[in-house]
């Protein structure tokens, strides 16, 4: 349990966030991660990861695996084919060179940013890419 801790800290320090930034960067709680990292909390659930990923520059899958959850793998199958098709689609909208012009991809976008650009592709376009929705 406290590796898991142990290893988000050394990515946030990686990044040089302290623990006030790294929360306004998640929307977690600073004493929710202070706890995870002191090892006194367990690592959270798989959409929490999925939330923290893009703030710690980690594929959601290196979390998984670091808070033990690849175990289950009904749940994070779920959870990646998710994560999976949306990085499918939103690969397809920034390809597509009718809508190229002004588009401009710089740093990390988190998973529901990139469903927003291409939930707006779908309404322009007509087209779905993205299943069940």
């Amino acid at each position: 349990m406290n590796d898991f801790g142990e290893y988000l800290r050394k990515l946030r320090e990686a990044q040089k966030l302290s623990l006030r930034e790294m929360a306004a960067k998640t929307g977690v709680s600073v004493s929710y991660i202070t706890q995870i990292e002191n090892g006194k909390r367990k690592a959270p659930g798989p959409e929490v990861l999925k939330k923290l990923a893009p703030a710690y520059n980690v594929p959601v899958r290196d979390l998984l695996k670091a808070a033990g959850y690849l175990d289950d793998i009904k749940e994070v199958k779920s959870i990646l084919s998710d994560e999976e098709e949306v990085e499918r689609a939103f690969n397809y909208v920034i390809g597509d060179p009718r809508y190229q012009s002004g588009t401009r991809v710089t740093g990390p976008i988190t998973t529901e940013v990139k469903r927003f650009v291409i939930e707006m592709y779908e309404k322009a376009t007509g087209k779905k890419l993205l299943p069940g929705e």
